[in-house]
């Protein structure tokens, strides 16, 4: 995947992200990234608020990581938020600048306005979460922006064709969202539910748990995003159709309190977890009923684990899964009688669910490696500097 040389060889490549959020898949990918540029000898610099994954994160990978304080939404600190980011770009003189998520995407374009070739990635559009006049003014910025973009990265063809239908006029390149397979064990040839049961006896929080009891998991920050109150809102339906089934809730999040007032009986709160293998593995099925999405992360790593994945069908949805997928896999958002009924057809279903999550493991892991995806990026870094390309090019899935 090596760039190669840059065209000032007296010095390595340096290509600097900005990244706000700093937890969540978005730090993950800024990560992966990290590590794979700092291993091609490639000066990776991480530019994001202190505290949170992200920072120790890239660190441990071999990333350069500068405070940039940033706050989530625009608001009256975006002035210094601006001026911050100018001064890092102007000290390091880098040779890409790589925006991650709107709020940098904001910031840091604003700071770098075209001086230096500027890669943007939405990691879903800023306009599909707002409403109203937040609605109207996001998408201005985003047509408006690309004047200062050299190229656009979506993570998914959905997304690339949101922005388009938006009237955002850019030069994209779609770049899939992978993930480390090393990290997420295959199932293979073991049995699925001796997996189920390894996984559960390892979980304090499902000392509790009757053997053999029906467990979906969510997996994601416990905000509006990520919809886990229409999921709680539907549960007891569930629950009621498939006897002794449960949900736990994995992740931390600004909704959390209001989500614990909401949750009916039989849901787990598992917190913030270090890990989620042991998670995706101890479940029966994983269930991501989020609101809006680039590509998410975590239904491609529950389906590297061998799990069955029920989807809203967002941005992204659709290319994660396997071709053909199962009509009870992917659902429309919003609609919680749908998520009610494919969660019951498939937690009834135990047989089918290890079937459709053995298909699942399959695909993922001949599609969704996360050393394609940042060869990807390297390859799109390359074209905006000039540098010739390899004889054969490694990219995710077109």
């Amino acid at each position: 995947m090596r760039i190669a040389d840059p065209p000032h060889a007296t010095r390595p490549l340096t290509v600097l992200h900005f990244s706000q959020p700093v937890g969540g898949g978005v730090a993950q990918v800024v990560t992966d990234l990290a590590r794979a540029q700092s291993a091609d000898g490639i000066r990776a610099v991480v530019a994001c608020p202190p505290g949170g994954e992200l920072g120790e994160a890239a660190k441990a990978v071999g990333a350069e990581v500068l405070p940039w304080p940033a706050g989530r939404a625009p608001g009256p600190r975006l002035p210094a938020e601006v001026a911050g980011a100018a001064r890092i770009i102007g000290r390091l003189g880098p040779d890409i600048v790589h925006t991650h998520s709107a709020k940098a995407g904001l910031a840091g374009r604003l700071a770098v306005r075209g001086l230096v070739p500027t890669v943007h990635q939405p990691h879903a559009w800023s306009f599909e979460a707002v409403s109203g006049p937040a609605h109207t003014l996001a998408l201005r910025w985003e047509r408006f922006a690309t004047r200062w973009t050299a190229r656009m990265v979506c993570v998914s063809e959905d997304e690339r064709r949101r922005g388009q239908e938006a009237g955002v006029r850019a030069r994209w390149e779609v770049v899939h969202n992978g993930i480390d397979l090393e990290r997420f064990p295959a199932t293979g040839t073991q049995a699925t539910a001796a997996v189920r049961a390894r996984a559960r006896a390892g979980l304090p929080a499902l000392d509790r748990l009757p053997p053999g009891a029906p467990l979906a998991v969510c997996v994601g920050r416990l905000c509006v995003q990520k919809g886990q109150d229409l999921l709680l809102r539907v549960w007891p339906e569930v629950a009621a159709r498939v006897p002794g089934a449960r949900l736990a809730l994995v992740g931390d999040g600004p909704e959390r309190r209001a989500l614990g007032r909401a949750a009916p009986d039989g849901v787990l709160f598992a917190g913030a977890v270090a890990d989620p293998v042991p998670w995706y593995q101890a479940a029966d099925l994983v269930v991501a009923p989020s609101r809006w999405e680039g590509m998410a992360l975590a239904p491609l790593e529950a389906m590297a684990c061998g799990r069955t994945v029920v989807s809203t069908d967002i941005s992204g949805a659709r290319e994660s899964l396997p071709p053909d997928p199962h009509p009870a896999t992917l659902v429309p958002p919003g609609d919680g009688e749908s998520l009610a009924a494919a969660l019951t057809a498939l937690l009834a279903d135990p047989r089918l669910c290890d079937a459709l999550g053995r298909k699942a493991e399959e695909s993922v892991r001949t599609t969704y490696d996360v050393r394609r995806t940042a060869a990807a990026v390297a390859a799109v870094y390359r074209g905006l500097l000039g540098l010739p390309q390899p004889e054969h090019r490694e990219c995710a899935r077109p």
